[in-house]
């Protein structure tokens, strides 16, 4: 049982814009001091069951209102304010026609749901990928980099401006540390098997197709060209996360899609088992997408690296394969007796 929580946690590493991670990096390597201890020690953070997104509605049309309303319309429909197809190329910031919604339900404000409330009050917070303090924006643009396949917003323009104030909005009244129950996706129990793409790709058919279609590339509003995005957005190919991104690992996506596909559903009425959700996001995620260059770089203390990261250095005496699909339980052995991909 303790191997497992263990495993679990680690696994957890490196996840979406969201509270959660607060608590989680610390979990699989002590951060050194000066750098981990956010304005509440993750220990003492207090743990919130009960709550949701604020009403936007009331807020006045103000300055603020009218900021906070237009961080929200730029992450609802990225594609059409800084997405590939917006008639202004130097706000072409996104390289996919994705909408940060797609990964982050009810405008973020979903339990379980990759959820931005608290996130404001999370950051500025250790970050195992890059072995730092990151802020709240940086967060942002590895979002920028990697599901939205494209690059960094600057940290003084209207658009990161907007964002901040939505973000902001959404912690209201949240205390600082604040660690909420549903924040982040759920956390499933490793398999003990490796996740299967060719099963989970008869889950495929049954449960996703009738939305992201048989070539899983979504189902646009209007047509190429016009800035429209998706109504079900494509789930791999040129148009969807690029390989860097917390959802190209197999654990990350499983536990978002039990809690949140098909669509309609929440982890509250779950229909698929936690061996389809992990044999069904092998599936999508053993698909061709964008590659992320420099991935090297990620976790450059390599204790940190996520033992489902499927991209190089990888653990010695372990495949890229297995660091992909699983069984990830004998990687998790090995780092726990200091072995740990090279420099």
């Amino acid at each position: 049982m303790k191997h497992t929580h263990r495993l679990i946690m680690a696994l957890a590493v490196g996840a979406g814009l969201t509270v959660n991670a607060l608590a989680q990096s610390p979990a699989v390597v002590a951060a050194p001091a000066a750098a981990a201890t956010p304005a509440v020690p993750a220990a003492a953070a207090p743990v919130q069951k009960d709550w949701q997104a604020p009403d936007i509605s009331k807020l006045p049309d103000d300055k603020y209102g009218q900021s906070v309303r237009q961080g929200k319309a730029l992450m609802e429909e990225t594609y059409k304010h800084i997405g590939p197809e917006v008639k202004d190329v130097s706000k072409r910031y996104a390289g996919n026609n994705l909408g940060c919604v797609s990964c982050h339900m009810d405008a973020g404000g979903r339990k379980f749901g990759n959820p931005w409330v608290g996130t404001f009050v999370s950051f500025p917070q250790y970050r195992g990928r890059e072995d730092a303090v990151s802020t709240t924006e940086e967060r942002v643009n590895g979002c920028m980099e990697r599901s939205m396949n494209g690059k960094k917003l600057p940290l003084d323009s209207a658009e990161m401006k907007a964002i901040m104030s939505y973000l902001h909005f959404l912690s209201t009244g949240l205390p600082v540390g604040v660690k909420l129950e549903g924040g982040g996706t759920l956390k499933l129990k490793a398999l003990a098997r490796a996740a299967d793409p060719v099963a989970g790709k008869q889950v495929y058919a049954s449960t996703c197709v009738a939305c992201h279609g048989e070539n899983g590339q979504g189902v646009r509003r209007g047509k190429a060209g016009d800035a429209n995005g998706y109504q079900f957005p494509p789930l791999w190919g040129a148009d969807s996360y690029n390989d860097g991104a917390g959802m190209a690992r197999i654990t990350l996506a499983a536990g978002f899609i039990k809690g949140n596909m098909p669509s309609g559903i929440t982890h509250l009425n779950a229909v698929l088992t936690d061996e389809q959700a992990f044999d069904v996001a092998a599936f999508i995620n053993s698909q061709p997408r964008p590659v992320k260059a420099n991935t090297v770089a990620d976790f450059p203390a390599r204790k940190n690296k996520p033992v489902d990261a499927a991209f190089p250095p990888y653990t010695p005496g372990f495949s890229a394969e297995q660091h992909k699909y699983g069984p990830w339980q004998p990687i998790q052995a090995a780092r726990e007796k200091g072995v740990s991909p090279a420099k």
